[in-house]
């Protein structure tokens, strides 16, 4: 399915959209999703936040924050341009839903944490998220982890502290672009390379999923610096997503498997311009003009 403003050549078909209301927790398919300049709208618009210190909770240490991914957030009405979020509704790994608008929310996650902390949709100037690296050869830059690391977890892996909102034009709870894509060519690569290991989408969070046909994987590598019309939106792909511990970790219905990220370090390491080289898959963008995206609508060039 097209539309009157798809571009003549197609690179893409988007197949699934999705939003996380909350960081951290699974989110939401939805049909249309609004981008904007700060990215698609309602996406990270809450976060779980550190009571003490300020920490914004990421399962990218999954020994502190983990169970926020057996929580499902949903928005309660639809997000709007150029206004607050709208409160969410929180659902427990024990089926308990809670809104943000009403009592006990703060008083759960805390529970839920050990320790004590506020859903928040504040994001703070200078605020950090903590990142474990996983003893996996390739991973990332080995003087990136020793520059940031703070501790140690459990199992003797580097924890490092690292500022939110690192490319993105103001300050939010993202953790570094504004919008994530990943073709389901890169999954089924992934996937031929590792058939015991399940390479699903919900591990890598995309906003947009995209169907590239026959074509070979880890193709959005070869888009950046591109810029896409998708629906009547148009992006600018920036660079290739680096993938981390998060994507291997237990959810409903995957299983905790790090093979997954050793593959994507085995396959396909990329050198990203004053950053180093990385494992990656994905792609990340930049929202250039604003638009909204449909399920059926195509990327492809200006």
């Amino acid at each position: 399915m097209t539309t009157a403003a798809s571009p003549a050549t197609t690179l893409a078909t988007i197949t699934a959209l999705h939003r996380f209301p909350v960081k951290s927790m699974q989110g939401e398919r939805v049909d249309a999703l609004a981008l904007l300049p700060g990215g698609a709208l309602g996406d990270r618009a809450y976060a779980v936040v550190d009571a003490e210190d300020g920490t914004v909770a990421s399962a990218k240490y999954p020994r502190k924050w983990g169970a926020l991914l057996g929580c499902h957030a949903a928005f309660v009405a639809d997000p709007e341009p150029d206004a607050g979020p709208p409160p969410v509704a929180v659902t427990f790994p024990d089926g308990r839903t809670l809104r943000s608008d009403g009592p006990g929310l703060d008083a759960a996650l805390s529970d839920l944490l050990g320790r004590a902390v506020v859903l928040s949709a504040d994001p703070a100037a200078g605020a950090e998220f903590e990142e474990q690296w996983p003893r996996i050869d390739g991973l990332a830059p080995q003087a990136f982890i020793d520059d940031t690391t703070v501790e140690h977890s459990e199992e003797g892996e580097p924890v490092s502290r690292i500022g939110t909102a690192g490319l993105t034009p103001t300050d939010s709870f993202l953790d570094l672009g504004v919008l994530h894509l990943i073709t389901g060519s890169t999954l089924g690569a992934l996937a031929e390379a590792a058939p015991g290991s399940v390479f699903d989408a919900r591990r890598y969070r995309p906003n947009l999923l995209l169907d590239t046909g026959e074509g070979p994987g880890f193709v959005e590598d070869g888009w950046v610096g591109e810029t896409l019309d998708a629906g009547d939106a148009r992006i600018t792909v920036t660079m290739p997503t680096m993938r981390c511990v998060m994507t291997t970790l237990a959810q409903e219905g995957l299983a905790e498997d790090r093979d997954t990220l050793r593959t994507i370090a085995r396959l396909n390491r990329r050198s990203i311009p004053g950053m180093g080289t990385w494992a990656c898959a994905g792609a990340y963008a930049d929202v250039v003009r604003a638009g909204t995206v449909r399920v059926g609508d195509v990327l492809g060039p200006v």
